[in-house]
């Protein structure tokens, strides 16, 4: 399992073994890591599993880009919308996604 890891605002940092097939998200949620809400279960529609993919670690994501609907969602943020900013519901876990750094926002709702 690709172990992923979660930086709080505070700079705190938790890996998790995360499985492959599931989203960042629910890797979260699994691992009881606080600062992703989740509310649509991980359907695009909420905008509550906001993260900021680190810089290193864009070169992991695949498909690089949000989808449009995505794309959409993230307009909807509470935090910030950055540059790397992403819906970790989308981000499905794939192998090379090993060390992949995702920052969580100062909140999701």
């Amino acid at each position: 399992m690709p172990k992923i890891t979660y930086v709080a605002l505070d700079g705190t940092a938790r890996t998790a073994e995360v499985p492959l097939g599931t989203s960042v998200m629910r890797g979260a949620v699994l691992n009881d890591i606080d600062g992703i809400v989740a509310q649509c279960g991980g359907n695009a529609q909420c905008a509550t599993c906001h993260v900021y993919v680190d810089e290193a670690s864009l070169h992991q994501l695949e498909p690089a880009e949000p989808n449009p609907n995505e794309d959409y969602m993230l307009d909807f943020t509470v935090a910030e919308r950055r540059p790397h900013s992403r819906l970790s519901c989308q981000l499905e876990v794939t192998g090379p996604m090993e060390g992949l750094i995702v920052h969580l926002p100062e909140r999701q709702n």
